[in-house]
């Protein structure tokens, strides 16, 4: 058992879809029946009727409507004032071209439609490094994964040292792995690389069958302990 202290910043809303309506008739009829007499024909009368009213709403409303955490989706594409201003640009320069049909003024078009769509994927990119760099617990990282696995062309490729070196192979990279989650096990380049594996031949299995069988393997788990 460990305990975890730290803060983490949760959205909570009340979702009506959730609400036991049942219930909230019922709580907010019995809200009601308690309230004061009230006189409805004077402006102060009336205004009392109104606010024990909302009161009596809140209050069904909180009893049965209880706080839920807020999901957060994925993390999209930060469109900034940059995108935005090359984006006007752009569509500025073809509402141009349309009107006076000239073949230069095609030619900027097609320059700034270029450049706007460079820095679109490099932002994308940008926004995908961070969304990567923000994963720092196994739940998210496991979903990463997962959604990854989706697609069998896409695999695990080299990962970035703390010194900043990208790993230049399998093995490296499974180095970095278990030094970074498993610090005191002491692996060495050597001691990590997987060995030749050794091909049983024919002979072997013939072997194998005389000295393993059925009634050998059940003394064995008979005469093991438990």
């Amino acid at each position: 058992m460990f305990t975890l202290w730290g803060s983490i910043l949760v959205c909570l809303i009340r979702n009506t879809r959730g609400t036991k309506w049942g219930s909230f008739k019922g709580d907010l009829r019995e809200q009601l029946d308690r309230g004061p007499e009230m006189n409805m024909k004077d402006e102060a009368g009336l205004g009392l009727a109104i606010h024990w009213v909302q009161l009596a709403l809140i209050s069904a409303d909180e009893d049965n409507c209880p706080l839920r955490p807020v999901k957060t989706g994925r993390q999209s594409l930060k469109w900034t004032a940059e995108l935005e201003s090359l984006r006007r640009g752009v569509r500025r320069l073809f509402n141009k071209c349309r009107s006076n049909k000239n073949l230069h003024s095609w030619e900027f078009y097609r320059e700034a439609q270029q450049n706007y769509r460079k820095e679109v994927r490099k932002a994308s990119k940008n926004a995908w490094k961070s969304f990567c760099s923000s994963i720092n617990d196994l739940p998210r990282s496991a979903r990463l994964h997962r959604a990854l696995s989706r697609d069998s062309k896409l695999k695990l490729g080299s990962l970035v040292a703390p010194l900043g070196r990208c790993t230049q192979s399998e093995g490296e990279t499974l180095v970095l792995l278990l030094t970074t989650y498993f610090p005191n096990l002491g692996v060495t380049q050597e001691s990590a690389a997987p060995k030749a594996t050794l091909l049983a031949r024919r002979p072997d299995w013939r072997l194998a069958t005389r000295v393993v069988t059925y009634r050998r393997v059940e003394w064995a788990i008979d005469f093991c302990p438990i």
